[in-house]
This record gives structure tokens, sequence and C-alpha cells, in this order.
């Protein structure tokens, strides 16, 4: 089966994270084949919205770090900058639906997303200051504006995570719901937007966004490129060791 599965029916494109052995990990591969379904989604003139779900127990535990480490990303046309790219622009709406951990980018991929339902037993973080990295695919522009900076400083240099109702509170969750509901709850939202005339959703859309939209391009190709280059340095190497060797990373001398 795939890792990840891609679903048109009713002017909804679904996609879904499938590798739960994994814990819903995201290989190079992986965000290939979302960048491939975001674009066409763009295109197709019949798909009105994007939903992107997971399991009831886990949506995401961000990147795999074993393919990271192997294939890192190399610049702005490899799979991970397409599907940023792909989603930060896609002009339609997008739902997404959250269980379980949204580790990494199972977070801050939702920043672009216009409606959220979570499971009440969803756990968001953001832990790339633990990982001796910054923070990616604009996130250290979309979480100020949303949560205000204080709370965004302590989501960011802590990187420890938080609870269904907290994101609530801070406006990244629509809806907080049984975990068993919640991908059909959110079916439902984009169900009801893809019988809206796509133009006005397009236009609105765009209206919402066009404060941020405006400097989100050039801020994720920043984060991108202090990612990378974080990437080869050592506290980075040392988070990503003791990650593989199963121990606390030790960072008094990096």
């Amino acid at each position: 089966m795939s890792d990840i599965l891609v679903h048109t029916e009713d002017g909804v494109t679904t996609v879904t994270f499938n590798r739960l052995e994994k814990k819903n990990s995201i290989t190079s591969a992986m965000y290939g084949a979302m960048a491939d379904a975001v674009e066409q989604a763009a295109a197709d003139p019949a798909v009105r919205v994007l939903l992107i779900q997971g399991d009831a127990t886990i949506f995401s535990a961000g990147n795999d770090l074993g393919d990271f480490l192997n294939a890192p990303p190399a610049g702005q046309d490899s799979p991970v900058f397409r599907f940023m790219k792909g989603l930060s622009g896609f002009a339609k709406p997008v739902v997404a639906a959250v269980c379980g951990p949204a580790v990494g980018i199972g977070t801050t991929l939702l920043f672009h997303c216009d409606i959220v339902v979570a499971g009440d037993n969803a756990a968001f973080s953001m832990p790339f200051v633990n990982l001796g990295l910054c923070p990616e695919f604009g996130s250290s522009l979309l979480v100020p504006q949303m949560f205000g900076y204080h709370r965004a400083a302590e989501a960011l240099l802590l990187g420890e995570p938080f609870m269904a109702e907290a994101a609530q509170e801070v406006g990244l969750v629509n809806r907080v719901v049984p975990p068993t509901e919640c991908n059909g709850v959110a079916r439902g939202i984009a169900r009801k937007l893809a019988a809206k005339p796509l133009s006005a959703l397009v236009e609105t859309k765009r209206l919402l966004r066009k404060a941020p939209a405006a400097q989100l391009p050039e801020r994720i190709a920043e984060e991108g490129d202090s990612f990378r280059r974080m990437l080869r340095e050592p506290a980075a190497r040392e988070a990503f060791t003791a990650f593989m060797e199963k121990r606390k990373p030790d960072f008094s001398k990096v």
C-alpha cells in the first residue's frame, strides 16, 4: 500500500498519511507524492477543496529522520520544498483533520490550512530547536501572527507539545472532537465548502491571507537556507546521533 493515499470525490481531494508502522513519519518520496497531489488539485477545476488527514491515533511524527539524514533537502526543487510551495500557495480551501501527535511539519503545515479539526488526543509540537535547527514552512512568521509573540516564543524555543484545547485557544484549531469522529467531521466540512461557488471561495481566501502571503515565500526561502545550513552543524549532528542511539543529546560543547 502507498504511504500517501490520494482520493478525489465530489470536488474534494483527500490526502491521507498511511504509514502507521512508522508513525506516519514523512520520507522524501512521500513529500513528492503530496506535492504531486497538491499540484494536481490546484490545476483541476473540478477540485474545490483539499483535505489532509491521518489516523485516529496519529497525524504525523514529522520527518523520517533516517531518510532525512540520508537524503537531506538540497534546494528549492527538493520534494519537501515543492510540497511547501504548493500548499502555501494553494488558492482553494484546505481542511485538515488531526489526531494524536503532530510533530514538526505535522504542525507547521496546519498554518497553511484554512480549517483544522482536531481529535481531543491531538498533541502539537515544533521541536526544531531541540534538534539543533530553526523553524520551517513559514512558521517563524505565521506562529507569532496567530499566537502572539510570547506564546510563539514558548512554542518555538521550548519545542514542547501542546494539546488540542490549547491549540484551539490560540486559533490553530477550529473544533475539538472525539478522535474517531475527527476525519468524518473534517470530511463533512470539506463537502460543505465544495458545494459553494469556487470563485467566491478563492477570492475570500485570497483576501483573508493577503497580508501574510506577501511575506511568506521570502520567509520560507530564508528559513530553508538556514535549515539546510544548520543541518550540517554540530548541534544537529549531535541531536540526530543521540536520537539514533536512543540517548539524551548533550549540547554542552556545541
